[in-house]
């Protein structure tokens, strides 16, 4: 890896300095996608080099602040050994570190937040550590550079390569440009796509098109899961945390969608599965004991019960009164963002609808802390205190909103609903020959930014197709995330933590593998033996390519 700088013609009064990266993969997006591609490239070999715009790795684990979401089988099959091995590393960090009771230490499979939606419910800035140290031996070798507060801003494009991405550095106010041999977009929206003129696809394809019974009757490139702005807070008894009244609650107040059965900022939410009202019930600080809670969405779906269904610290796992309360997360159907995608338009306009989404948290907090019903008949809970400390960011919301659907590549393979369905294939999920991974999750949509309600569909434990990471066209990119080729209707079961991880580490391993063997992923997804060494090399390095015979529904 190499670095060198030389000047170029800027306007008076700013540096003319731009600096210039190489090496033979570049990772554009430091979440947990781009991690374990890092991660994996390394370990094959190759000079590496990540990007992420905010300060913080791990995406929807740290700057969006969405604990993991995990299929039921997690703690025994179902994931890549680098996965396993950081969710060992996040219990050694509390085992080591937090003062836990003796009772909560023994415990093998230690949820430290007791959150009912995963059984590893952790505070964000412990995967931010837990992620550092992973990276930091191979940073120590010179094969890794990690480049914080980089933005992509354009790509120089030959043909159907990708030549070097142009970012700029927001610490220092430079330019920087990386070349590499290959390069992979494992940003939050297929930002790489959009750049280098990869042919993506947005929003929601038509049924006519894909022929999925969930489909759209028509197509919507606008068409999007809701965002949400998630916020951390624990509660307070007889203080006063009220934050000041935002300008445009009392609009925010009055959101009241035509399916709602009711005011968004409620207790009531159409139930994902049936869609029939559902009643939500909030109470701090329940006097638990941590180790009952079950964490097995299949069979506790617990979500009714808001306050344990996303904790990240649950005090009573620790030597009393060191914690004076729990930690939760506010990831609620209430702040699902409907006003617009937040991709797709201009940047303008993409910027303002981040902008709506935050702000429709920050006022549902103050009617949590001002209106909410509570269930002693009286309202709001000022006691509730955000928690700058747990997202990193000055008002406590989180870094960047938790991105359900981003671009999709035109893929070699589009997963379609057809292969995955329960109701659509009730022998099985199609298996694919090229498998770089597995994962399990429902087809789980969140109302969408035009008006659409949940799509709710159960779903058969899946493989990843290494034809759904490679465009069909451009020949040195791969994604590497939520960006690979589903459709509208199959992201909402290949966008959770650990799919993500395992797509990034499939990513990143094939590219090296390229990398050495002076090969391309087209020729690895057309070459029969090609693929198969590279399956060997995902299975030697811990990799599951399917799933064991089981029963799951």
């Amino acid at each position: 890896m190499h670095i060198r700088r030389w000047r170029d013609q800027r306007p008076e009064g700013q540096e003319p300095v731009v600096t210039e990266h190489h090496a033979d993969i570049l990772i554009v997006g430091g979440g947990l996608g781009g991690v374990a591609a890092a991660l994996a490239a390394v370990a094959g070999g190759a000079r590496v080099i990540l990007t992420e715009e905010t300060t913080w790795l791990g995406g929807q684990l740290t700057t969006q602040l969405v604990p993991p979401d995990e299929h039921p089988w997690i703690e025994s099959f179902g994931a890549t050994a680098r996965y396993r091995r950081f969710r060992d590393a996040v219990r050694s960090y509390y085992r080591q570190w937090y003062p836990l009771r003796s009772v909560s230490r023994e415990v093998p499979h230690l949820n430290p937040g007791a959150g009912r939606v995963g059984p590893l419910c952790h505070e964000p800035r412990v995967a931010l550590a837990v992620i550092d140290a992973m990276l930091a031996p191979w940073q120590a070798a010179g094969a890794l550079v990690v480049l914080r507060q980089h933005v992509p801003q354009s790509a120089d494009v030959d043909g159907d390569r990708v030549q070097a991405v142009a970012f700029r550095d927001l610490d220092s106010g430079r330019d920087v440009v990386v070349t590499a041999r290959f390069v992979l977009d494992a940003t939050e929206t297929g930002e790489l796509l959009a750049l280098s003129g990869t042919e993506f696809v947005t929003g929601a394809e038509s049924r006519d098109e894909t022929g999925e019974p969930h489909a759209a009757d028509v197509a919507d490139a606008l068409n999007m899961q809701a965002v949400s702005v998630c916020f951390a807070v624990s509660h307070h008894d007889g203080e006063d945390h009220t934050i000041d009244k935002p300008d445009d609650y009392a609009a925010w107040r009055a959101v009241e969608p035509r399916w709602w059965h009711g005011p968004q900022f409620g207790w009531v939410a159409p139930h994902p599965h049936t869609l029939e009202p559902r009643r939500y019930a909030f109470q701090p600080n329940p006097d638990d004991e941590p180790g009952s809670i079950v964490a097995d969405q299949s069979k506790d779906p617990g979500s009714d019960e808001l306050w344990t269904f996303r904790r990240i610290l649950a005090r009573n796992h620790f030597r009393r009164g060191v914690f004076g309360s729990d930690v939760t997360v506010v990831n609620w159907p209430m702040i699902d963002y409907l006003g617009g995608p937040v991709l797709g338009g201009s940047p303008e306009e993409n910027e303002a609808h981040v902008a709506a989404a935050r702000a429709q948290s920050r006022s549902f907090l103050y009617w949590l802390q001002t209106e909410a019903p509570r269930p002693d008949g009286g309202t709001g809970w000022p006691g509730l205190r955000p928690r700058p400390d747990v997202s990193g960011t000055a008002d406590g919301l989180a870094m960047r909103p938790y991105i359900r659907e981003s671009r999709r590549i035109r893929a070699q393979y589009r997963i379609p609903e057809q292969d995955l369905a329960v109701a659509v294939r009730p022998d099985g999920p199609v298996t694919y020959e090229d498998s770089v991974g597995i994962g399990s999750y429902r087809i789980d949509l969140h109302p969408s930014c035009r008006g659409d309600n949940y799509i709710d569909v159960p779903a058969w434990p899946f493989q990843i197709p290494l034809r759904a990471l490679v465009p069909r066209r451009v020949r040195n990119l791969l994604a590497a995330g939520k960006n690979i080729g589903t459709t509208h209707i199959t992201n909402g079961c290949y966008r959770l933590h650990p799919v993500e991880w395992g797509i990034g580490e499939a990513a990143g391993l094939v590219a090296a593998f390229c990398t050495t063997r002076r090969s391309e992923p087209h020729e690895v997804t057309a070459t029969p033996g090609l693929l198969r060494d590279v399956q060997d090399e995902l299975v030697r390095q811990g990799g599951e390519l399917a799933w064991p015979t089981v029963t799951y529904y």
